[in-house]
């Protein structure tokens, strides 16, 4: 059983099915401003996902609307046979589907330890159980450790985003979403925190990384959905999506001969 794994989110919700999101002619937006316009989307249980795309594609509106913070205007969602197209932020955290937003949003007066913490204010386990939790987050993140009672808003860009993941991890989560990984970092922290992704993903956790540094996001990724204007314009591996000229031209500024 994977590490991660928790019985808090184990029972008859868990089907057979190898997807643990499916999304159909997904559609969403703000009032009158419609952003997705029928995303259709496959994430499997126990590989990394990525969605990758320009500023202003609607990745993070996506994002948004998995967790229920924007609601959807229609289509449907599914998480191993479970229909969220209804539910609520709660019903969504506590099915095990948990967000790391962009910018990291942590307590910034809190200690790196109660933002931690926070992570699991919704689950009803023991403290023991919280014990074995906290010790995997430093074991993941051993710098946060040795700033466990340190002020959040102390820390470094990247020991926030290590905080940011782990508090997310603290929430037990079926489907780890983690939206703009390498914001602001420079290549080496990125490097560190892929090597803590892929670590995660072999133990296995599914992860839905949604990211602008598109090399880093298709090179860790097992498949990858690429955004256009709200709408999915291709899909594949992502070492052929890497190895495509089309997207090699667009993304990464590369021309052919």
């Amino acid at each position: 059983m994977p590490i991660w794994g928790s019985n808090t989110h184990c029972g008859m919700q868990a089907v057979a099915s190898s997807l643990i999101l499916e999304l159909r002619d997904l559609r969403a937006g703000y009032g009158e401003i419609q952003v997705l316009w029928g995303i259709d989307m496959n994430v499997r249980r126990g590989e990394i996902t990525a969605l990758i795309g320009s500023n202003g594609a609607g990745k993070t509106t996506l994002m948004r609307v998995l967790s229920g913070l924007i609601p959807k205007q229609g289509g449907d969602c599914f998480s191993e046979g479970k229909d969220l197209t209804e539910d609520t932020p709660a019903q969504i955290l506590a099915h095990g589907i948990v967000h790391v937003p962009e910018g990291r949003r942590l307590f910034g007066a809190m200690s790196v330890e109660d933002n931690l913490l926070m992570g699991a204010y919704a689950r009803k386990v023991s403290r023991v159980e919280l014990g074995r939790n906290l010790d995997l987050v430093y074991a993941t993140f051993p710098k946060l450790s040795a700033r466990r009672n340190q002020a959040a808003a102390t820390l470094s860009g990247g020991e926030q985003q290590m905080c940011a993941i782990g508090r997310g991890l603290m929430s037990a989560p079926r489907l780890l979403m983690i939206d703009e990984l390498s914001l602001g970092l420079s290549p080496l922290l990125v490097e560190q925190l892929v090597a803590a992704l892929r670590a995660l993903n072999s133990e296995g956790m599914s992860i839905l990384l949604v990211e602008q540094d598109v090399t880093t996001a298709l090179d860790v990724c097992h498949t990858a959905y690429v955004m256009d204007m709200g709408r999915i314009a291709r899909t594949g591996p992502g070492a052929e999506l890497l190895a495509d000229p089309i997207i090699r031209d667009a993304y990464l500024g590369v021309l052919n001969d």
